[in-house]
């Protein structure tokens, strides 16, 4: 009987009869097993049980057949298991893709640079001359920015729209429209789309659909399982976990990715195999940080609902928020990040910013210590109260991105922080 190598998702290689392919039963392991033993085989490089660090810059064949044989497999056979130059590839973030693949539940995955090189790789190597996208109002500025202005360049035109609209999302989709993209969690008021909704009108006029997900990880929401086309992270946030390096990261099915990669190999936004091997071992305790995060953001939340001088928390486990009903369908999780308006002004928030003792006041977020900012100041600093708040920044606005600490520590920081406001 015929044999076949069985790529198994969890590690490790195993010879199985066609038959015995054919009678398992399809089985999706745990996220905190997939976190730790997804995408990877062994065993590896010198019986190390960890990925090595491959530190080069480009690789040597034994002689001209070799490399011929090389050059033959990758053009007839689509062959990867090996490449030539390090802006092709290597072994170290190839290692790294296959396990945020497994845990995005996507056919393939590709590493950025950063997430912000993910996000405008993706959208040149998608778009071009005359054609139109769509993105929702609630995205990352940086986003927003670069759809609105940068793309403007190339003939590329950018419609907004009003986040959970989808009415006025379907309207705005025209003959030459390529591409609808949210984010879901939004940043920062946590709003939540409805993914198989937003799947199926893109579906229905034939145009691609892109989630970032960076706010809820693979652990808390799998937007492609809704139908969602593509998946987008910020790689430097929950997925590495440590606010030590920086990546981005999208992953679909093969035949986009693979497009996508031979982009990206002309434009040259890799991400480095240290940094790949940093985020590779993030990835193993994603599934505990995360759980624990979205322990501390229902516990930390609920307490600010609570408080007096608290005028409003945005947080999409709590029944107050707007996407409260849809998050609870979609998502296992709501993260670590919340955010909340202070009673009063600016600086009534900034009072409260400085009492605090254990979040840092930084951007970013997904890591395992606690942060802290007031985006009118971190983010939006250059604009006038009146731009702030045509695009929904008010300057009592906190948002806080949760660690992995106690609970108990967090609100009694926040306690005794909240008696100077």
């Amino acid at each position: 009987m015929p044999t076949t190598t069985l790529y198994v998702p969890l590690g490790g290689l195993e010879t199985v009869t066609s038959d015995e392919m054919r009678s398992q039963p399809a089985h999706r392991p745990g996220e905190g097993t997939l976190a730790v033993h997804g995408g990877g085989s062994y065993p590896h490089a010198h019986h190390a049980l960890t990925v090595p660090i491959v530190e080069t810059a480009t690789y040597t064949f034994r002689d001209t057949a070799d490399l011929v044989d090389f050059m033959d497999a990758r053009l007839w056979q689509g062959s990867r298991t090996r490449t030539e130059y390090g802006r092709y590839g290597n072994p170290t973030v190839a290692a790294t893709e296959a396990k945020i693949a497994a845990l995005d539940g996507a056919e393939q995955s590709l590493l950025y640079a950063s997430g912000m090189a993910a996000v405008t790789t993706v959208l040149l190597s998608m778009l071009r001359a005359s054609n139109h996208m769509i993105i929702t109002d609630d995205a990352y500025r940086r986003t927003r920015q670069f759809c609105k202005n940068f793309l403007s360049r190339f003939g590329i035109s950018c419609s907004v729209v009003q986040m959970g609209d989808y009415e006025a999302i379907e309207a705005a989709i025209t003959p030459d429209t390529r591409l609808i993209v949210s984010e879901s969690p939004t940043n920062p008021y946590l709003r939540v789309l409805d993914l198989e909704r937003l799947a199926q009108i893109g579906r229905r006029h034939k145009v691609r659909t892109l989630i970032d997900s960076t706010f809820a990880t693979p652990i808390n929401q799998r937007p492609l399982e809704f139908g969602i086309d593509l998946v987008l992270h910020s790689a430097t946030k929950y997925l590495s976990g440590h606010n030590d390096m920086l990546a981005g990261v999208v992953s679909g099915a093969a035949d986009l990715i693979e497009g996508l990669r031979q982009q990206l190999w002309v434009m040259g936004a890799v991400v480095n195999p240290h940094a790949a091997y940093l985020l590779l071992r993030g990835l193993k305790t994603l599934a505990l940080r995360v759980a624990r995060q979205n322990e501390n953001g229902m516990r930390v939340s609920a307490f600010l609902e609570q408080n007096a001088k608290i005028e409003r928390v945005w947080y999409p486990g709590l029944p107050s928020h707007p996407d409260h009903e849809i998050a609870a369908r979609q998502m296992t999780g709501f993260g670590g990040v919340i955010s909340f308006e202070v009673r009063g002004d600016l600086k009534a928030a900034s009072r409260l910013v400085d009492a605090v003792r254990i979040p840092l006041i930084a951007p970013s977020l997904g890591g395992v210590e606690s942060l802290i900012e007031q985006p009118a100041l971190m983010s939006y600093y250059e604009q006038s109260t009146a731009e702030r708040l045509s695009v929904g920044i008010k300057d009592n606005l906190v948002r806080m991105a949760l660690g992995i600490e106690d609970a108990a520590d967090l609100i009694a920081d926040l306690e005794q922080a909240l008696a100077a406001v």
